[in-house]
């Protein structure tokens, strides 16, 4: 399983940004709420695990300087080589399960603010990740884990979408394995409205870009899948909803 994410990811990060080309709004969304929750202070050690090409730290930027450069962790050095230069961005390739387990090069002892967006399902064991995670925290140090929720109410294909539930965490969980790591820990929601031309979010998910899931699948089953969402969708614009689940745990002071 992990060797297919891994082929996932360095087929999908030549044009990365690119799939969210479509959504810039989102982006700006996202970077926003993500910089607000985790209030970076001037000198924090910062690391984005799973950050791929950056795309969702640029909102943080603005609070970071050379002399303590945010981590961008990602294991596939295909997407960290999309990273932009910027000497307040330094690349380390490792997974999530590295940086847990402490077998990551980071250059820093302890971090102040974690950052986890949509990775946390590619572990296999979520409650011994976000454990190692919150150990690595200074005293204030804030750990966020962004992560959609099991049933998602977009327009893919049935078997996709069964897939996708059966191998995502709850956000419940998420949040408990933080309370057992000792973080005080709170659970926000955060909606966006999506609006997509049809042709172009079923190209995506055929092209294996939109979800790592749509990677298990062959593309003579994507192929049927793509006729499944047109037949179940004859509306040329898609709207649907995407759901974030926001965990926030802290270490006390």
């Amino acid at each position: 399983m992990r060797d297919t994410i891994a082929e996932h990811y360095e087929n999908l990060a030549r044009d990365y940004d690119g799939n969210w080309a479509h959504s810039a709004e989102y982006v700006e969304w996202m970077n926003r709420l993500i910089a607000e929750a985790l209030d970076l202070r001037p000198g924090d050690r910062v690391a984005d695990v799973g950050g791929g090409t950056g795309l969702f730290e640029r909102a943080l930027l603005p609070r970071i300087s050379p002399d303590t450069p945010l981590l961008c962790v990602d294991p596939s050095q295909h997407m960290l080589d999309q990273v932009p230069a910027d000497p307040r961005v330094r690349t380390v390739c490792a997974g999530a399960e590295e940086v847990a387990e402490g077998r990551a090069d980071l250059p820093y002892g302890e971090l102040d603010a974690v950052l986890v967006k949509e990775t946390i399902h590619h572990v296999p064991d979520v409650a011994a990740t976000v454990g190692g995670l919150a150990r690595l925290l200074a005293p204030g140090g804030r750990l966020l884990i962004i992560s959609l929720p099991p049933k998602l109410d977009y327009p893919l294909f049935q078997a996709a979408l069964d897939r996708f539930a059966e191998r995502h965490p709850e956000i419940a969980d998420i949040a408990a394995a933080m309370r057992s790591s000792g973080l005080d820990t709170r659970i926000g929601q955060h909606d966006f409205a999506v609006e997509v031309d049809r042709e172009h979010y079923i190209r995506l998910v055929q092209r294996h870009k939109w979800m790592s899931v749509l990677f298990t699948f062959t593309d003579e089953e994507l192929a049927s899948g793509a006729e499944e969402m047109r037949s179940r969708h004859p509306e040329q614009t898609l709207r649907f909803t995407d759901r974030f689940g926001f965990v926030l745990g802290r270490r006390p002071e």
